[in-house]
């Protein structure tokens, strides 16, 4: 049975150059980056390399590269070490209703600590207007965190112009965004589009998972959230995990010389299965921005290219995804990091699903390799099945 893998914006497979380069480093370059002879110093150039091809990537300072564990940590770093730089300016932080799952609970940490925070909500198509966040910025706002492309759903936030809106009304107020789904997918300059602090997983393009960085931009002072040996100028203390930084780098290397290229290549087959999914009978796209008299390509390309959400009428999607996966299709029902603790999609309910649809919603991600034949397959398969699934329908 061939396997068709439509659960990229979980985690991508990773390239063969990136296996190569990590079995190299684990088994012939493995000294300790901080060692001082030959293996130390070629485990070095490893991690010096991989910073040099991110910082290129983002038109950045390899200063401004702090490799972590993974977008969680960034996260993490980001929020509680920023908000704790800046609480003699205010305590109030601005984040949204769609944010991932890592963004979210440290916010609310914070809100334990004394913080207080105000959620903007989205238009149906999950944007947050400049606006919006305009009339929430308060004289003791220190810290706005609002991610890229959200995870589920796709959606795009405008992150130059609200990044612009915050630091109008206050310079030193701080801007970070959760990047995970937008690095690659999108441009970002984080130099260009006022971003302070900026959250990246390996494991999303096809890099190996435990890499990440947190852009952190040139003079911006904040603690370190972990204290050791003093690694990564004292901001990210632990021994640099050479094999996953050094598999980071050539995967970003391999993506950034095509960027383009793959992602009119995802533009494509997204555009494709949203074609499809119009013969599904009760299907229903999230967030393509249906209400807008544009071609669909045209509304495609304002949201990101991997992610495509689609409710089904009164199928539940767990019993979706299971008849798929029979037929070698794996997709998700939503965040894959909210399968631990499995609850309605905030996502989804705050672009208004109807609630009947917030738990028969799939989430279909592509990556640098899907083909639009693998789309054509999946999109038979859906029309097999709905109709027959939709039988069963609950009352």
């Amino acid at each position: 049975m061939r396997e068709i893998y439509l659960d990229n914006a979980a985690t991508t497979r990773v390239l063969p150059e990136v296996a190569d380069i990590m079995h190299k480093v684990m088994l012939e370059d493995y000294g300790n980056p901080s060692s001082l002879h030959s293996k130390g110093f070629a485990a070095e150039g490893y991690v010096r390399e991989a910073r040099k091809q991110i910082a290129s990537s983002l038109k950045a300072s390899e200063k401004e590269i702090i490799f972590t564990s993974g977008g969680t940590e960034s996260n993490n770093m980001a929020l509680l070490c920023g908000a704790d730089a800046k609480k003699r300016s205010g305590r109030h932080i601005i984040t949204t209703r769609i944010e991932h799952a890592s963004v979210y609970q440290p916010i609310l940490r914070l809100a334990d600590l004394g913080y207080e925070v105000t959620f903007l909500e989205v238009d149906h198509n999950g944007v947050v207007s400049p606006e919006t966040l305009r009339n929430a910025l308060r004289d003791d706002t220190i810290l706005v965190s609002i991610m890229a492309v959200n995870n589920e759903i796709g959606s795009v936030m405008p992150i130059a112009e609200l990044a612009e809106v915050a630091h109008s009304f206050k310079k030193d107020i701080l801007f970070h965004t959760d990047a995970i789904q937008g690095y690659g997918k999108i441009p970002i300059i984080p130099r260009r589009m006022g971003i302070d602090l900026m959250s990246v997983s390996g494991h999303k393009l096809h890099g190996p998972k435990g890499s990440g960085f947190l852009y952190i931009r040139d003079k911006l002072a904040i603690k370190p959230l972990l204290y050791g040996g003093g690694q990564q100028r004292d901001l990210r203390s632990g021994t640099e995990n050479v094999p996953a930084i050094a598999g980071f780098g050539v995967a970003v290397q391999h993506f950034f010389a095509d960027a383009d290229e793959y992602r009119e290549r995802m533009f494509r087959c997204k555009e494709r299965f949203v074609t499809e999914m119009e013969t599904v009978p009760g299907a229903h796209v999230n967030g393509i921005f249906a209400e807008e008299n544009l071609p669909l390509a045209m509304r495609i390309r304002k949201t990101a290219p991997h992610i495509v959400s689609v409710s089904f009428d009164g199928i539940r999607s767990e019993v979706l995804l299971h008849a798929l996966a029979e037929k070698g299709i794996y997709v998700s029902s939503g965040s894959a990091c909210s399968s631990n603790h499995p609850a309605i999609s905030g996502t989804l309910s705050a672009i208004g699903v109807a609630k009947e649809l917030l738990d028969s919603t799939l989430r279909f991600s592509f990556c640098t390799t899907t083909t639009e034949e693998e789309i054509a397959i999946a999109a038979d398969a859906l029309r097999e099945l709905v109709p027959v699934l939709s039988k069963y329908r609950r009352s």
